[in-house]
């Protein structure tokens, strides 16, 4: 019996510690922030209208990138960039990381979004993704000329971003963060119970 027991700890501190390391440990780990690095390629800033507008188009960005044949090293670099910075930011799966300004993870979603801007609009140079770019590209502009959203500009909309500086909430500012501190509570409660409950569908049933 004591084996058992043994065992389901065992599956329970495993899968818990599956579970967390889909998080970059470097969040946790350097505490946040830019580290200011200009080694990398520049990447133009963007407004906190032109982040609300491009979020959505994100997946399809980045799809359409990943299939591009004309690419260069430059190119590359930049998606590369956007997807990991992505990560950092928990895949833009916190509450207010694009509307909120106060939000930690609203500076780095500025950085992964302004560089999915960036990978667009040099697909606009490439023969073969040009249509469907172009077509995207109208999308987005009409969105925000139909709401006024470049205008739209917050305490991170002039800052320019590098590939070799990625942005790292600061655990500090999480859990002074009320959404984001409840958000990841309440998901870390949800997985908890869930691993529990895996363990005890793990006992074995004793019949009388």
């Amino acid at each position: 019996m004591r084996g058992r027991r043994r065992h389901s700890r065992g599956v329970l501190l495993t899968v818990f510690c599956l579970m967390f390391s889909g998080w970059p440990i470097a969040v946790a780990a350097h505490g946040g922030g830019s580290s200011g690095s200009q080694a990398g390629i520049p990447i133009p800033s963007l407004t906190h209208g032109e982040m609300a507008v491009i979020a959505p188009y994100y997946g399809r960005i980045i799809s359409l990138a990943e299939g591009a044949s004309d690419t260069d090293e430059t190119f590359r670099r930049i998606l590369n960039f956007a997807q990991i910075q992505r990560a950092y930011c928990l895949w833009g799966l916190m509450p207010g990381s694009v509307s909120d300004e106060e939000s930690p993870f609203n500076e780095c979603s500025h950085a992964y979004l302004a560089a999915a801007k960036a990978v667009l609009l040099q697909m606009r140079a490439m023969k073969e993704e040009k249509a469907p770019v172009n077509d995207l590209v109208s999308d987005i502009d009409a969105t925000l000329v139909r709401n006024n959203l470049s205008l739209v500009l917050c305490k991170f909309s002039a800052e320019n971003f590098n590939t070799a500086d990625l942005i790292r909430p600061k655990l500090a500012d999480i859990v002074l963060h009320a959404k984001s501190l409840a958000a990841i509570l309440s998901a870390s409660l949800l997985a908890l119970a869930a691993l529990w409950l895996g363990a005890r569908a793990l006992r074995p049933q004793i019949h009388p």
